[in-house]
């Protein structure tokens, strides 16, 4: 769609403020479809045969010196005869973000660190610490179950005074849900939890007691706290994912940190109402774009912005693994938000300045401000 305001989006350098990094290595065919799905392996179903599928062979074949709509066989053999490093430089560097926020504590896959996924894209890279893992080391040391509370709180203390780090983020969602009682955990009741957790061998933290102590930790480091809310992989129990059930929560915690909620859909209009009510929620729908595709990414995003301040979404792409999706999430953005965008200034419901003013900030601005990042990349990391 012609006109200022994709033409604004176009040109904007985004801020990716939750990704992770891209595969290191040379992907077989059944290796990179894995990649595609959130979920297991569909028996005689190819995941190119998906809305996130067809996307990729629509809009990243040509990035490849492919025609669009490109049969599989023939993308997944051009990807092989690139390499990855030069898949993921042209597809990192068609993203044209200017920052991204990585979360470093998923990576089931060899996977690029921030610095060598900004040196691929051109761009800057700052760390997003993952607190379920600072957890699990601490536990991993073999230390007391009275000395757990402690220990978690220095050692987060610590991993948020690495260089880059600007954010923590917790998936809460995926270990307990978010039905949690909302008060903050006693050292009493810490420790004997604890206790239990330790006696089992510690490993992945799913104690209901110690999720909350996380995340009322995370509160007092001071830094913007990323929640996974919505859709996810199949570990997910979607229903328990839904950000409205963190409303106690939220009212408890008012006037600390801002509270970033990821991804959110199918909840994306429970997690509008919450950055509307509460002042230090936020949200994206970033994941979703990518597996909806620019197709479909304008319709998610006009459910989002229905009530959402617009100081309160940003743009995510949460891409994982195939830098593809980095792409594809940054191209389903632009397009998406430009169209409903436009379709209300052409309704006169909106002026192209407001317009422009809304794209900057949703895909860039909002971000550097909760984040504390510079206006423009001053170097790599």
């Amino acid at each position: 769609m012609a006109g200022t305001v994709r033409e604004a989006l176009d040109a904007l350098p985004l801020v990716d403020h939750h990704c992770h990094g891209a595969v290191t290595a040379d992907l077989t065919g059944p290796e990179f479809e894995s990649l595609l799905t959130e979920g297991e392996a569909w028996p005689g179903v190819s995941p190119f045969d998906s809305p996130v599928g067809i996307a990729v062979r629509r809009h990243c074949a040509p990035l490849l010196d492919l025609p669009r709509h490109a049969p599989a066989a023939e993308y997944l053999a051009r990807r092989a005869e690139l390499g990855w490093q030069e898949v993921n430089r042209r597809f990192l560097t068609a993203a044209h973000a200017q920052s991204f926020c990585v979360d470093t504590g998923y990576a089931p896959h060899p996977v690029t660190s921030p610095a060598e996924l900004a040196d691929a894209a051109g761009g800057v890279a700052y760390e997003v610490v993952r607190l379920e893992s600072i957890a699990e080391a601490v536990a991993a040391r073999g230390i007391e179950a009275g000395e757990y509370a402690g220990a978690f709180r220095a050692a987060a203390e610590e991993a948020v005074r690495r260089p880059g780090v600007v954010a923590v983020k917790s998936v809460a969602a995926y270990r307990t849900g978010f039905a949690l009682d909302p008060a903050r955990p006693t050292y009493a009741e810490v420790t004997r939890a604890a206790a239990l957790w330790l006696a089992a061998g510690g490993g992945r933290l799913t104690d209901p007691v110690l999720i909350r102590h996380l995340l009322w930790t995370a509160v007092t480091l001071g830094l913007p706290l990323q929640l996974h809310a919505g859709f996810g992989d199949s570990d997910l129990r979607i229903h328990h994912a839904d950000p409205a059930l963190l409303t106690d929560w939220l009212r408890m915690t008012a006037g600390t940190v801002p509270v970033l909620l990821l991804h959110c859909w199918p909840y994306h209009r429970q997690a509008a109402y919450l950055a509307t009510v509460f002042e230090h929620v936020y949200l994206d729908v970033g994941l979703a774009l990518h597996f909806v595709g620019p197709a479909r990414a304008g319709a998610v995003l006009a459910e989002a912005t229905e009530i959402t301040p617009f100081r309160k979404l940003l743009y995510s792409s949460d891409a994982y693994g195939v830098a593809e999706f980095h792409h594809l999430g940054a191209l389903a953005f632009r397009q998406g938000l430009a169209g409903l965008l436009q379709d209300r200034v052409d309704a006169d419901e909106l002026s192209s300045t407001d317009a422009v003013r809304i794209a900057a900030w949703t895909g860039r601005d909002n971000a550097l401000r909760l984040y504390g990042l510079p206006a423009s990349d001053p170097g790599r990391d």
